[in-house]
């Protein structure tokens, strides 16, 4: 049976975003046909997938590499989506659909009570799926696609630290969808706006400079301690 190519895709995209395969890392048709159980076709039409979206490049003398974003390139993806999640909650107002809402009010009853519980373990996973649910609802599949793109290239380049209040931030949840549900849309795009602009505090850079140094800090204090368990 023929793998399609978006799932092999989706594979790869997957480790990159994971760190399994390392920034500036090789990427040979054969080794990850292998990896993945599939001909050297759909890597092939995958990478190419890959490196229009940015999270590969094609290298003179070395063929396809993972990319290695700058500091500038992963400031501006947040800064994209502060104008673009605010747009797309300002046009779920208009074209959400009743399922939609049904979804984004259990999601915002699920992560209310996880918040208040304090158990936080899947309140990632329920905003991201918000999120997406929040952008389908907009009815612009482009939109959908490019908030959903962001998300893997923002995943990617930052670490996310855990809201200091989750309460609110589900509460913050709550309005976008109240706004949504009566159809106000300058309401749905401020409230979104605020709630992006406070999340993105949140985010620390993975790469640059003052990421490595952050990264060797950890390496050699990991050392010390590995040493002094020797004694």
């Amino acid at each position: 049976m023929r793998i399609p190519a978006h799932s092999v895709c989706t594979a790869i995209r997957d480790d990159i975003v994971a760190g399994v395969h390392a920034r500036g890392s090789r990427l040979t048709e054969e080794l990850l046909a292998r990896r993945y159980g599939v001909s050297r076709v759909p890597v092939r039409e995958a990478l190419r997938t890959l490196e229009a979206e940015g999270f590969v490049v094609t290298r003179r003398h070395a063929g396809a590499c993972v990319a290695e974003p700058t500091e500038q390139e992963a400031a501006d993806l947040l800064e994209m989506r502060m104008l673009l999640e605010p747009l797309g909650a300002a046009r779920a107002a208009q074209r959400r659909t009743e399922a939609h809402l049904k979804v984004l009010r259990g999601l915002v009853r699920l992560g209310q009570d996880r918040a208040r519980r304090g158990t936080s373990d899947d309140l990632r996973s329920l905003g991201v799926w918000f999120h997406e649910t929040l952008a389908q609802a907009s009815g612009s599949p482009a939109l959908t696609s490019m908030l959903t793109q962001l998300r893997h290239k923002i995943t990617w380049m930052y670490a996310v630290e855990a809201p200091l209040s989750p309460v609110e931030s589900w509460t913050e949840h709550g309005a976008i969808v109240d706004a949504v549900a009566r159809g106000d849309g300058e309401r749905a795009r401020a409230v979104t706006a605020l709630h992006i602009e406070r999340a993105t505090g949140a985010h620390r850079l993975r790469i640059g400079p003052a990421a490595e140094r952050a990264d060797r800090v950890r390496k050699s204090q990991h050392a010390v301690n590995t040493e002094s368990l020797r004694h």
